[in-house]
């Protein structure tokens, strides 16, 4: 597969990277331990380098699937994982204070069975602590050898200013896709002034993008949450999928393969993590970094989605309070 750096920071990553919390821990209906470790490995023989996971998925289970997933391949990829949510849950709040920074380095440390994180995210914006701190607190982790690189999840263009001015950020990863363009705004511009790259997680939006999804979602899927998932906005979003459809159809192509091209051709250092249980699944993903938009197909896809309303929120409301704005 081919590799893009994020930013300029030097580091290189598959085009495509392997979003791991569903492994294990969304939509209700996780893999085993044996078929998530296989299905890793399989990524990793087809090219992907780039893996991301957090502490607080599951919470702890998915670093340690992770870890060893990933051992036998340690030297070849790009692990990322992150700090900021209190006891390892969102739900219960926020905390990047930089013992609990340097607590939870130490435990996903082991949880992953290395003596180095390549990619360390703060998961959250942290308003009761300077990001000043925050940044600086990992500078001294990537000083002592303990990570190599510093980023930050949907924190606000100011923010990220703020903690770059510190300690250099590498990645900055939030939610992009045709399904949710709100960084084009600010985000982008300032990522591409400071040289930074860019994470898009929920790439296929959260699952939508694919087509798969028309009704209501099962009672065991976590995307009931979610207000974008409603019985309602789902049978109201989908002409937007309908809509996308058609134009992959036409180059012979799924929808969920169109939105990941899509992403692609967006910016050099955009390296999309989408993810998936499914071997099938994986390689049309990966399928999706050979394809390539004319410049005619890309202005379609923008005419056609400006001209569409997307309806509901994207995280239920505990959760868009934890967004740095």
């Amino acid at each position: 597969m081919q590799k893009r750096k994020l930013g300029n920071s030097g580091l290189e990553v598959s085009a495509l990277g392997f979003g791991c919390m569903g492994l294990n821990f969304l939509d209700g209906k996780g893999l085993n331990k044996k078929d998530a470790i296989t299905l890793l490995r399989n990524a990793v023989e087809r090219g992907v380098t780039f893996f991301d996971t957090a502490e607080a998925y599951g919470p702890y289970t998915n670093e340690e699937l992770v870890g060893e997933g990933l051992q036998p391949y340690r030297k070849d990829v790009v692990i990322a994982t992150k700090f900021g949510c209190k006891d390892a849950s969102p739900a219960i709040g926020l905390d990047s204070r930089p013992e609990t920074i340097r607590a939870v380095t130490e435990a996903s440390l082991k949880r992953l069975k290395t003596d180095y994180i390549d990619l360390l995210y703060q998961h959250r914006v942290d308003p009761d602590v300077p990001i000043e701190d925050v940044a600086g607190t990992v500078k001294d982790l990537i000083q002592e050898g303990k990570v190599k690189y510093f980023g930050l999840s949907e924190a606000s263009a100011a923010t990220i200013r703020k903690a770059h001015s510190v300690q250099p950020v590498s990645a900055l990863q939030s939610e992009y896709s045709l399904f949710w363009r709100e960084p084009e705004n600010e985000i982008i511009p300032t990522l591409e002034e400071l040289g930074i790259g860019f994470v898009p997680f929920s790439p296929l939006g959260k699952g939508f993008l694919t087509g798969i999804i028309n009704k209501k979602l099962e009672d065991i899927d976590r995307r009931n949450v979610i207000p974008r998932f409603t019985e309602e906005n789902i049978k109201a979003n989908l002409v937007l999928v309908e809509a996308l459809s058609e134009i992959a159809q036409q180059k012979n192509i799924s929808t969920g393969q169109l939105a990941l091209a899509w992403l692609l051709v967006q910016k050099p250092w955009i390296a999309p993590i989408p993810g998936t249980t499914k071997l099938h699944r994986l390689e049309e993903n990966i399928a999706s970094t050979n394809i390539v938009l004319t410049t005619d197909e890309l202005a379609q896809i923008d005419e056609t989605v400006n001209g569409i309303t997307l309806v509901g929120d994207r995280y239920p409301e505990f959760l868009e309070k934890q967004i740095d704005r």
